[in-house]
């Protein structure tokens, strides 16, 4: 099922993602898509403040994964821009979240989509996030 909606700004989008994190179940994957500028981050951080969690949310473009704590299960924040390897993937932890019941947040998923077919078994949902900049979004979930 796909469904689809136009944002106007970041807290639009912020919005749009926290209304949806309420369908979600725990231990779900979330793959983005979109290109630099598309709102990525802020939609994670919209996926985060549904599930309840109030601090600070930024990319994990760097570390590749900023993990939170919430008081009923943990969140990994993936950021795939950089991973070359699945070996940068296992040193991230990101295989222990997938077998261990976290709700998985990715950016980028285009570079991992080979690994995203391999599971099969995971609650898979994904977002394209349209447009960048100050422009208009279309955000499509299926």
């Amino acid at each position: 099922m796909k469904t689809e909606y136009i944002s106007k700004s970041a807290s639009e989008t912020e919005s749009i993602a926290k209304d949806l994190s309420t369908a979600l179940g725990r231990g779900c994957t979330i793959a983005l898509y979109g290109e630099l500028g598309a709102g990525k981050t802020v939609f994670a951080r919209g996926i985060l403040r549904g599930l309840g969690y109030t601090g600070v949310v930024s990319s994990p473009t760097f570390t590749i994964v900023n993990e939170y704590e919430l008081d009923d299960h943990r969140v990994a924040h993936f950021d795939m821009y950089r991973v070359d390897n699945e070996d940068t993937l296992e040193a991230a932890g990101f295989f222990e979240h997938i077998t261990t019941g976290s709700t998985i947040i990715i950016e980028w998923s285009e570079r991992i989509e080979h690994l995203l077919k391999t599971y099969r078994s995971i609650d898979l949902t994904r977002v394209y996030i349209y447009g960048s900049g100050e422009d208009k979004r279309r955000i499509v979930v299926e």
